[in-house]
């Protein structure tokens, strides 16, 4: 077993198969289908991007680790073949740590939603950034508790009617990259569904970075949030996305957001400081090298 994840490189062309193209159904549990997601929701692109991100990173199943809590997000684990674990609700970045310090060959990624991660988990979500320890945690955002009730989590947009605010939520909304960018993580970006391919590079590249990588993807829930709060169809959520994306990194903002506000997508932040993990080892190795001295 080797001490730490070999680098990733990009899956070069061996067959006649383009080297930009796969078979999702090849990195999927299909006895476990039909899955669970509501039609529309953006989840299920997230997934898919996800995958396509370890396929064009040659990552093999039993090198990838999936972790994750509770939550719509949290049910996508079942449907990765690789090794994957369902922890309990806020908790996947703990048991991801442990994971990644007892193995750290593993390339290790949790999935996670808004108010898993930031509500329940948020002083994980801290710790974890603060302490760079390489893994990769993807929060799906899709402003709701969508499994349990439609409760109103901490990213709900002002005025948004949940179950919890049946008159219109009045509580802020929750900036996770810039909480995770103020803890200390060394790679954060943010990207929405409807952007696809731009979300699949921005997930490769956090998976690729040595240290602790904060993607944030907007999502959807089509049938909890979007019916409660009148936005349209399923892909006129999906669509909508465009006009929540600053014009200068996009360019297709228009009129009225989306969402209050404005988001900015891509890499947020980057920064090249020591990771955990290895950081450890090498005090470890001075503090015995010391003891053995004497």
């Amino acid at each position: 077993m080797s001490e730490v994840a070999l680098p990733l490189k990009l899956r070069r062309k061996t067959t006649d198969q383009p080297a930009d193209e796969f078979e999702i159904r090849d990195y999927l549990r299909l006895d476990l289908f039909p899955h669970f997601l509501c039609p529309g929701c953006g989840h299920g692109i997230a997934l898919r991007a996800l995958l396509w991100a370890i396929h064009d990173l040659d990552i093999k199943k039993d090198q990838l680790a999936i972790v994750s809590g509770i939550g719509c997000a949290g049910r996508l684990s079942a449907y990765i073949d690789a090794h994957t674990f369902h922890t309990t609700h806020g908790r996947p970045l703990p048991f991801a740590a442990g994971l990644k310090l007892a193995r750290p060959d593993l390339h290790v990624i949790v999935i996670t939603g808004d108010g898993d991660c930031l509500a329940i988990g948020g002083n994980h979500l801290i710790h974890a950034a603060r302490r760079n320890l390489d893994i990769t945690c993807i929060m799906m955002n899709n402003e709701v508790y969508g499994m349990t009730g439609g409760q109103v989590s901490p990213t709900t947009s002002l005025d948004r009617f949940t179950t919890t605010t049946p008159t219109g939520n009045q509580e802020p909304s929750f900036d996770a990259c810039a909480l995770a960018t103020g803890a200390g993580a060394s790679f954060v970006g943010r990207e929405v569904t409807l952007q696809t391919t731009a979300l699949k590079n921005l997930i490769q590249e956090g998976i690729a970075h040595k240290g602790f990588s904060f993607v944030e993807v907007i999502s959807d829930c089509t049938e909890i949030y979007g019916r409660k709060n009148d936005l349209g169809s399923s892909p006129e959520m999906v669509l909508s996305q465009k006009r929540s994306i600053l014009p200068r990194f996009d360019g297709t903002a228009v009129d009225k957001p989306f969402r209050p506000g404005s988001w900015e997508t891509g890499v947020l932040s980057r920064e090249d400081r020591p990771e955990y993990y290895a950081a450890y080892r090498a005090h470890c190795r001075k503090v015995l090298g010391r003891a053995n001295s004497k």
